[in-house]
């Protein structure tokens, strides 16, 4: 990460961060599937599975707070899919459009091989075209669509995965 930025792992006490960061994209619809905000206790056992094998990031500004975090998960939880991962990345809304997204992406992809990973999928909307472009600009190609899969309040969304070899 360049400076003034810091990328670190996870802590419980920036479980409220990473949460208000989430639930900041909801209600644009472009983001997540997810329609009504989520709660910081909804949120724990997510937080507490991504301890080990497949970390939660953060990114703190110079003030020490938290203005964006990524993860990887597990793509499928059967034994071969070990090597790969979904990566997501969520920036604050006054973060977004500057560059801290393809600084957190890059940091994750050079993290991604000693965490035993040798491919990344990213799963976004289709209509969410600046997560698109992130993406392939970072040199995921398009793996595939999985069409009007999404109900978002009558509207119908596409998703596509992206995916990367690391």
């Amino acid at each position: 990460m360049n400076p003034p930025y810091t990328l670190r792992t996870a802590r419980p006490g920036d479980l409220p961060a990473i949460v208000a960061i989430y639930n900041s994209t909801i209600a644009s619809r472009q983001v997540t599937a997810d329609l009504q905000p989520v709660t910081v206790a909804e949120r724990q056992a997510w937080f507490d599975a991504h301890s080990g094998h497949r970390p939660l990031y953060v990114v703190e500004n110079e003030a020490r707070q938290v203005v964006a975090w990524g993860s990887f998960s597990d793509y499928y939880p059967r034994a071969a899919y070990r090597i790969c991962a979904e990566i997501s990345i969520y920036l604050d809304p006054q973060y977004r459009g500057a560059g801290l997204g393809r600084q957190l992406l890059d940091a994750m992809m050079s993290r991604a091989p000693a965490l035993g990973l040798q491919r990344l999928i990213a799963v976004i909307f289709a209509h969410n075209t600046p997560s698109v472009r992130l993406f392939e600009r970072a040199g995921f190609e398009h793996w595939g669509l999985l069409p009007q899969v999404c109900d978002l309040d009558g509207a119908l969304a596409d998703i596509v995965l992206l995916g990367k070899k690391v």
